[in-house]
């Protein structure tokens, strides 16, 4: 069985922390800052966490933020949580993802998280 990544020893150093969780750069980034929150408990779910744990998490969001503007100054923000495999999760340890996005990173942005199912996310020119 493989190790899991966001156990000890981490193959990362935090970048930030918090009492039950931390946060890491990601190891395959889709833009400069991308970073995982990742609670210290190794547990699959986000709904698996107790109500502590999700609270420390999105302290920690808040503060990552705060520290990415500081670092990178980007335009926005794409938040997301990969909840179970049909959802694209690989990596069964709770994960938030924080990317930073700039202005013109992508042709058209409009609908973010949204384009994971390709067929739906384009629904402003339909109807």
């Amino acid at each position: 069985m493989t190790p899991c990544p966001f156990c000890p020893p981490l193959l990362a150093s935090p970048v930030a922390e918090h009492s039950t969780c931390l946060a890491i750069r990601d190891g395959f980034p889709v833009a400069p800052g991308h970073t995982l929150i990742v609670p210290r408990r190794h547990v699959a779910s986000f709904f698996a966490l107790d109500a502590n744990e999700q609270a420390d998490l999105l302290a920690l969001l808040n503060q990552v933020v705060a520290e990415l503007d500081e670092e990178f100054a980007p335009d926005g923000y794409n938040v997301g949580l990969n909840e179970g495999t049909a959802a694209g999760q690989t990596v069964m340890h709770v994960h938030l993802h924080v990317i930073p996005r700039r202005a013109g990173d992508a042709a058209d942005p409009r609908g973010g998280v949204r384009w994971v199912l390709p067929r739906k996310a384009d629904y402003w020119t339909k109807g």
